[in-house]
């Protein structure tokens, strides 16, 4: 791996191995989602606890102050919406010279394994990686599903996340779910855990977290469960010490129940 790649990849994986990236790039194809109306505003408090932001190139460049310390990772897939006719019809987006004008640190886009655009997103993800090693620059690939949220059980996400690693990628964000070492343990590039729909509770949240966590993961990619929550500091804080002080989700409900006071 040459020195460039190494350098992005450090900036996004911390010392621990570990990882808290915000992703903030819904509005691709869910427009002006609940709470992330004004994208700037409402991560503005919450960048000093996440390790990377996952954005697209238009919020970055009109929400985000060029001055900003955190790590980009860059949205380079889309062109369909949540009122289309298939989700997983999507292209890439953002040329990689505008990933190096954005001086990000890794790129991602989804794969949408098992649907009639498989193919279609695979070789999606294959030419950005292509692309993405003339740069030196890391791809994250984003499991995605689409509107079939019952797709989300280990064995279909394991095959998904080895595909994406056989594909070249240096990280994968894909769905929590039972069973979860079998996705992480068949996956030879790290694993990082997506939210999905905001949960019922923030203890949910922990829970998913702390178990993914013991079962491989080194990280996760959270963002409506974070921003949409009624006291994102407070959840941030108690996310971050279980992905980074090894806290339970205990101890980590007890820091949101802590922060939410002050």
């Amino acid at each position: 791996m040459d020195w460039g790649k190494k350098n992005r990849l450090s900036r996004l994986i911390q010392k621990d191995g570990h990882c808290l990236f915000l992703p903030i790039d819904h509005g691709y194809f869910l427009g002006p989602t609940s709470k992330l109306e004004r994208p700037g505003e409402t991560i503005k408090p919450l960048l000093p606890y996440c390790d990377g932001i996952f954005v697209t190139r238009g919020v970055l460049r009109s929400c985000i102050e060029p001055n900003v310390t955190v790590p980009i990772i860059l949205r380079v897939s889309g062109g369909t919406s949540i009122v289309g006719k298939d989700l997983a019809n999507e292209g890439i987006t953002t040329a990689m010279r505008d990933a190096v004008r954005l001086n990000v640190a890794a790129v991602g886009l989804s794969i949408f394994v098992g649907t009639d655009y498989e193919h279609q997103t695979l070789l999606n993800l294959s030419k950005v990686v292509d692309e993405a090693e003339e740069y030196g620059i890391p791809v994250m690939a984003v499991t995605a599903v689409g509107k079939e949220l019952e797709k989300r059980d280990a064995r279909y996400l394991a095959l998904c996340c080895r595909i994406a690693a056989e594909l070249g990628v240096s990280v994968v964000k894909t769905y929590w779910c039972e069973n979860f070492e079998k996705v992480v343990d068949g996956c030879p590039v790290p694993v990082v855990m997506a939210g999905g729909p905001k949960v019922d509770t923030e203890l949910e949240v922990l829970e998913f977290v702390y178990d993914g966590m013991q079962k491989g993961a080194i990280g996760v990619n959270l963002g409506r469960n974070v921003w949409q929550s009624e006291h994102p500091i407070a959840m941030i804080k108690a996310l971050r010490a279980i992905i980074h002080e090894n806290a339970t989700p205990k101890e980590a409900n007890e820091i949101l129940k802590s922060v939410k006071k002050k």
